[in-house]
């Protein structure tokens, strides 16, 4: 029988189908001109479009003040993890790369073009946004799967002279720290004193245990779906190897072993996989962020109810709601506005006490400012420089 949150998210996709077959789409292209006279398509075409061209050509720095790359960015998937949903290939990434972009201009004002890939080696991915770079002022690569999603970052970022970031790993670590700044605030705690478990060792959970871990140094245990990462197994990628460096080595066992005792759960993984037996074997008043989508890893009210000081979810409908949409538009419009060609660290945690501190007074119910605060995107982008 299906759960009640399950029917509910089965409507929610019905209207969505509705409305973006209404709309036909999410995004379009608008011109900040007319072309109502001779004159002008003389001017914006040819023949006086040959001297831009012609004074554009001395490479990305004259091409700025003629074009829309001072503002624009590409959304990248090539469609092998979307969502929660996994390989959809490019044509099922579409619609979210379409939202991506809704989302870029809407909230920060970014023209944000998305572009899905029907290549899905590292090299071949790496190659084709190399070649479609000097179209663009910044890179947003989404929904690309693990292991190779942080190859491809990792190289794009050291191959080109433009921002490149992977969204699924560092908006949501952003975030995550973000919310866990003013968990601390309403628990009265020091974030270096927690032990912290996080179920997921994918993209997102590689990226949130080593912001953590950059940011505090608490203990941290990871987990996949074969049990806790440790040093003696051998079925390791190099990137849950990475993991080591900043997580736990020796402890073994399953998710239960690693979540007892814990002050703070993490939950990048899937739906409905923590119980309340599991909370109760918990630290006194634990922390539960129960991100998976749509359905989170436990309901809010289970938690609530077995103890949790403070529930977060991914979900919009519950409150403390960690949505990389609170990061990324700022991110993206400092790098830009500030000529940054690296995200770094110590940008991503610049932004996530920007996050916390717009919330003056945090409490269980609020730790997290809402994505719709228009503070967000100007106070975010001051501190990417």
């Amino acid at each position: 029988m299906l759960k009640k949150h399950t029917i509910n998210v089965m409507d929610i996709y019905e209207e969505s189908k509705k409305l973006h077959r209404l709309k036909k789409g999410k995004i379009s292209t608008i011109a900040r001109d007319h072309l109502d006279t001779r004159e002008k398509l003389s001017l914006y075409y040819t023949p006086g479009m040959g001297g831009v061209a012609t004074e554009a050509s001395g490479g990305r720095e004259a091409l700025k003040p003629y074009s829309w790359i001072n503002n624009n960015l590409a959304v990248i998937s090539d469609g092998t993890a979307v969502l929660g949903l996994g390989d959809l290939g490019p044509y099922g990434a579409m619609p979210v790369m379409e939202g991506k972009a809704m989302i870029f201009k809407e909230f920060a004002n970014i023209d944000a073009v998305p572009i899905v890939l029907n290549v899905h080696s590292t090299d071949e991915i790496i190659n084709v946004v190399k070649a479609i770079a000097p179209s663009f002022g910044a890179i947003n690569l989404e929904d690309i799967a693990a292991p190779k999603c942080f190859e491809i970052e990792e190289r794009l970022k050291n191959e080109l002279d433009i921002p490149v970031m992977h969204d699924d790993q560092h908006g949501t670590a952003v975030v995550v720290l973000s919310a866990l700044i003013n968990a601390m605030k309403v628990s009265g705690e020091k974030l270096s004193d927690m032990k912290i478990t996080i179920v997921g060792a994918g993209a997102a959970g590689v990226a949130v245990a080593k912001l953590i871990y950059e940011y505090a140094k608490p203990e941290i245990i990871a987990v996949d779906s074969k049990g806790i990462i440790n040093s003696t197994r051998t079925d390791l990628n190099t990137e849950k190897k990475l993991l080591l460096s900043f997580s736990n080595q020796s402890v073994t066992g399953s998710l239960k072993d690693a979540i007892k005792g814990s002050n703070i759960f993490i939950g990048l993984s899937r739906g409905d996989l923590l119980t309340a037996s599991d909370i109760k074997t918990m630290a006194d008043r634990p922390i539960i962020f129960a991100m998976a989508n749509p359905i989170p890893e436990i309901m809010p009210d289970e938690a609530k109810n077995a103890g949790a000081l403070i529930v977060a979810t991914g979900r919009s409908d519950f409150p403390n709601q960690i949505n990389n949409v609170l990061a990324f538009p700022g991110i993206f419009r400092g790098a830009l506005d500030n000529e940054v060609q690296k995200i770094t660290d110590e940008h991503k945690i610049a932004a996530a006490e920007v996050i916390a501190g717009l919330i003056e007074h945090p409490t269980a119910e609020e730790i997290i400012p809402s994505v719709l605060d228009k503070r967000l995107v100007p106070a975010i982008a001051k501190v990417i420089k």
